[in-house]
């Protein structure tokens, strides 16, 4: 599908405005609904081709500035020591009850728009699919995949690094895929271990996937990049998405207007 991929909308929230990229099919229709979590850099160029991607498959794509009470609106952290240093310690700046409220003004903000269905989802990569993970236990979310999550099985998330994801499991009602490369060292064997076995614990509906693959093996750009793993994983994905969320009610109208239509 053509895509939009220029609109942005500055959502209230209760720690302030934030800025929320929006990407989505440019023909007539309803879709489903998809917050993505960044990873610490906030959206940057991978991060948007990631969105623009699943936007063309079909889905309205909201992307929030996860920093925006400690970053001027539209910022982008650089993939650089100084950039990988700003962002690590905005992730420990901010409570976790604003990444909460963060998401809950995203999905509120998906179900007010005219071209989505009110069929939601969920994805995050790096402290994104931590994000994700807290989101999916909004009982709206139907559908969420995490990409190599940070953060969870040591509790570290936000101010104070004494987070409550792990004890909050039982809250996700949707289905969850979880994508970890057992060659990143951010989340060693025991850390996903320790998540999976909680997931078991409470009988969560998921699918868990380890590849051969180092952290931001996703991400196209710098050397940790696998592209074949990459269109694997996407697969996974949209399998989830489009079974769980549906493919939307596209408008007949599509096919009468060429410069909006599916291709």
């Amino acid at each position: 599908m053509i895509i939009k991929d220029n609109e942005f909308v500055d959502l209230q929230t209760p720690t302030g405005a934030m800025r929320t990229h929006i990407f989505r099919p440019a023909a007539p229709g309803k879709y489903p609904g998809v917050l993505m979590f960044s990873e610490i850099f906030q959206i940057t160029g991978p991060i948007r081709r990631t969105a623009a991607m699943l936007a063309g498959h079909g889905f309205v794509v909201a992307c929030p500035e996860i920093y925006h009470e400690l970053e001027p609106l539209g910022s982008v952290l650089a993939y650089d020591e100084e950039g990988t240093t700003r962002g690590n310690a905005h992730k420990t700046a901010k409570p976790v009850s604003a990444y909460d409220s963060d998401a809950r003004a995203v999905l509120d903000y998906l179900k007010t728009l005219d071209y989505c269905t009110g069929r939601l989802g969920a994805m995050g990569i790096c402290v994104g699919g931590h994000l994700a993970f807290r989101a999916a236990m909004n009982p709206d979310v139907l559908a969420t995949t995490c990409f190599y999550a940070t953060d969870i099985h040591k509790k570290s998330l936000g101010l104070g690094m004494n987070d409550n994801s792990l004890d909050r499991v039982g809250e996700i009602k949707g289905e969850l895929l979880h994508i970890w490369g057992r060659q990143d060292p951010h989340i060693p064997l025991e850390g996903r271990n320790l998540l999976k076995a909680r997931l078991e614990e409470v009988g969560a509906r998921f699918t868990w996937h380890e590849v051969n693959g180092q952290h931001a093996f996703m991400r196209d750009e710098g050397p940790r990049y696998d592209p074949a793993l990459a269109l694997q994983c996407w697969t996974l994905l949209l399998e989830l998405f489009h079974r769980r969320l549906g493919y939307g009610d596209l408008s007949t109208q599509a096919e009468a207007t060429p410069v909006e239509s599916r291709h």
